[in-house]
């Protein structure tokens, strides 16, 4: 009996930090840092021969600098919206989102209006920007450039394939499931990824690229409904004492989800998860790929030996730093 009141309490002290409070804004990790450089790292073993040489010379970069999107949430002003889009916002029930929200951003801005789309995310709009930066910057061979937009691209493409950032119920706070977020692209990852199939096959040219970016974000929407009602009925079965626990993390003690509580979620899912990392990771290949085809295929083997500049390290190590004051701040729960 003292031993289930110690967890009681343990548990109602340290819930809020399991499943994270306030507004999207606050939530940072997204596929959590591991997955997202995992998701990059991968994408590279996707491309053609042609570029492979010069993004496997750059891999570690590509790896670490994958989450440098979450590292600017704070840092720079418009960030947090480049990673979701709250499509269900502007539908009413039984409309499809799809057929209401123009692909053009244009029209979608003569529709809604622009402070209405960035209210409730622009990722779909961001990614096809972000591809045409990268492509720029493949036809002058800027290695810094291609750098931080290749891996920054990569970030955002792993976004639009997760459930929750197509829906404003992110979190699950509109349904008593807060802390699903983490659940989903952190949890899951953490304790799965050793037995993921990472096989994709080789990067292909996108013909239409709107297409190809609303089509990620449809089948990512088309999950939520599944995400949030296997959830809810998995915590229906579980007791409260079954479905969290604590894990050591170095010389912390952390409430997770229980190891049990989501490798049932995972199945019942039918590693959904999975799925959309693996469509993530071939997703970024192509779309790396179709921004060096309509660069004119360079010749990247010219600038494969050469490393970043001295500007775009300390540039880096700015933003580090700004990253790290942030959580020590209290802004950050990772």
């Amino acid at each position: 009996m003292a031993n289930w009141l110690n967890y009681r309490i343990a548990l109602i002290l340290f819930i809020p930090l399991l499943v994270g409070i306030g507004s999207r804004s606050d939530q940072v990790k997204k596929w959590g840092f591991f997955g997202h450089k995992r998701i990059n790292r991968i994408a590279t073993f996707t491309l053609p021969p042609e570029m492979f040489g010069f993004f496997k010379e750059h891999i570690e970069y590509l790896t670490e600098h994958a989450v440098d999107p979450d590292k600017r949430r704070y840092a720079v002003d418009g960030e947090a919206q480049r990673h979701y889009i709250d499509i269900d916002h502007y539908v009413e029930e039984g409309e499809d989102p799809f057929e209401v929200v123009p692909r053009k951003w244009n029209r979608a801005v003569e529709k809604f209006s622009e402070d209405t789309l960035q209210t409730y995310g622009i990722v779909p709009w961001y990614i096809k920007v972000m591809k045409f930066k990268l492509q720029r910057a493949l036809e002058s061979k800027n290695v810094d450039l291609i750098l931080k937009y290749a891996a920054d691209i990569g970030h955002y493409i792993g976004d639009a394939h997760v459930p929750l950032h197509t829906t404003e119920n992110y979190n699950g706070q509109m349904t008593g499931q807060k802390g699903i977020h983490g659940l989903w692209e952190s949890r899951l990852v953490e304790i799965n990824h050793e037995n993921y199939d990472y096989f994709v096959g080789k990067a292909e040219y996108v013909e239409d690229l709107d297409d190809y970016i609303w089509d990620a974000v449809r089948v990512s929407h088309r999950a939520v409904d599944s995400v949030l009602t296997i959830e809810k009925q998995l915590t229906k079965e579980f007791p409260e004492d079954k479905k969290y626990s604590f894990e050591q993390r170095g010389n912390v003690t952390v409430p997770v989800y229980s190891f049990e509580f989501s490798q049932e979620y995972h199945k019942r899912m039918n590693h959904m998860v999975e799925r959309r990392l693996k469509a993530s990771i071939n997703a970024i290949g192509s779309i790396w790929y179709t921004a060096w085809v309509d660069a004119g295929q360079p010749d990247l083997r010219e600038i494969q030996n050469t490393p970043p500049s001295d500007e775009l390290i300390q540039e880096l190590k700015e933003l580090d730093q700004h990253y790290m004051n942030d959580k020590h701040k209290g802004r950050i729960c990772e």
